[in-house]
């Protein structure tokens, strides 16, 4: 069964200017840096979704997200996982239409639920993961601080995608992402 993501997709200006805030800095830290074509806003993640049900989930997502209010987003600042002090995930934030985000993400959760797959229950936090530490926990003061500075061009939420991840297929043992379905707005 594959693992799929319900996820926003920054549009190619904002990714461009997020990688060339990034790219001088990335040799500064051996983190396993995040490729651009896999940047992403996860709404929902589903760990398994048997095939035969995804079909089903964006029929459902497409009619749930009918009417979504319109939103301007910008990514800008700093998110860490767990924290500060043991990082292992850094990510910029998201501003402008987090409201909007946040019932995009209901709506895809309970979407999938109702179809008979299991989402991850986590906490909505907008973000986009930019680097992982490698599994250890680090320090990341000094990054967020950077990170705290970078505001990307604004931009409107236009759709979302439905991702399959197939892990350990892309280059350097990186997943390969593959889009099932998108979903205009």
């Amino acid at each position: 069964m594959p693992r799929i993501f319900t996820a926003v997709v920054p549009p190619d200006e904002a990714v461009e200017h997020l990688d060339s805030f990034l790219e001088p800095r990335r040799a500064a830290a051996p983190f396993r840096w995040t490729r651009p074509e896999h940047l992403h806003l996860t709404l929902a993640f589903m760990p398994e979704a048997a095939d035969h049900r995804v079909d089903a989930y964006v029929d459902r997502l497409a009619d749930v997200l009918d009417g979504l209010a319109p939103a301007d987003l910008s990514l800008a600042g700093a998110v860490v996982f767990p924290n500060v002090a043991e990082g292992r995930v850094l990510a910029t934030g998201v501003t402008g239409g987090v409201d909007a985000l946040a019932t995009a993400s209901v709506r895809a959760r309970n979407a999938a639920v109702a179809c008979g797959i299991e989402v991850d229950g986590q906490r909505f936090r907008p973000h986009v993961t930019v680097a992982r530490t490698g599994g250890r926990p680090t320090e990341l003061t000094s990054w967020v601080r950077l990170l705290e500075t970078y505001e990307g061009p604004p931009w409107s939420l236009a759709s979302v995608q439905v991702i399959a991840s197939h892990l350990g297929e892309g280059p350097g043992r990186s997943p390969r992402y593959e889009t099932l379905a998108e979903i205009v707005l």
